[in-house]
């Protein structure tokens, strides 16, 4: 029995400083060197050097002088995100998205864009399509008492062109830059 048991209780000891220690020491350390600021939580900060959130996070803003973004179906906790599993046949769904369409709609300025009305994945998806941050524009604007044409420009500049997929802004990255007008 004992020889079988050793190397066994050997075998396993070792494998767990391996894949248990070494491991992810070596994958850290080299996080680390290599992607610094993605290692570390892709943190913004403000112009203070205040962090002020994940740019793979949303955050919820209330009120007309921010960009909103996505709805989150966990309320924009880290812990509990996750999608609302709500099939599109659910009644359910079709209420929700009814009612955040009603909440949102501006007169004359069309539909408002499928990406203020439903939820990510994750629910926490920091981005948005240029169109949907294009629909909040002028509340935007009016609410902070700056030209529509600025505020664009400031929008414009935070396009992003990710690798693959169409081009998106970040949320918390525009509200930022917005707040330093």
């Amino acid at each position: 029995m004992s020889t079988m048991l050793r190397p066994a209780l050997s075998l396993i000891v070792l494998m767990t400083l391996i894949t248990g220690v070494a491991y992810p020491l070596v994958v850290t350390g080299v996080a680390q060197v290599v992607f610094p600021d993605q290692a570390n939580g892709s943190l913004v900060r403000d112009a203070d050097g205040k962090v002020r959130g994940s740019a793979l996070i949303a955050q919820d803003f209330s009120g007309d002088a921010w960009f909103h973004p996505r709805p989150s179906a966990g309320a924009f906790a880290t812990v509990s995100s996750s999608a609302s599993n709500l099939a599109p046949s659910n009644p359910a769904l079709a209420t929700r998205v009814i009612d955040q369409a009603n909440k949102l709609l501006v007169p004359g300025q069309g539909a408002v864009p499928l990406a203020l009305l439903t939820t990510s994945g994750s629910g926490l998806d920091p981005h948005l399509p240029p169109t949907a941050i294009a629909y909040q524009l002028a509340r935007v604007a009016a609410a902070r008492n700056l030209p529509v044409a600025t505020v664009q420009q400031l929008v414009d500049a935070h396009v992003e062109q990710p690798l693959v997929g169409p081009p998106v802004v970040n949320v918390l990255a525009l509200n930022i830059a917005l707040q330093q007008l």
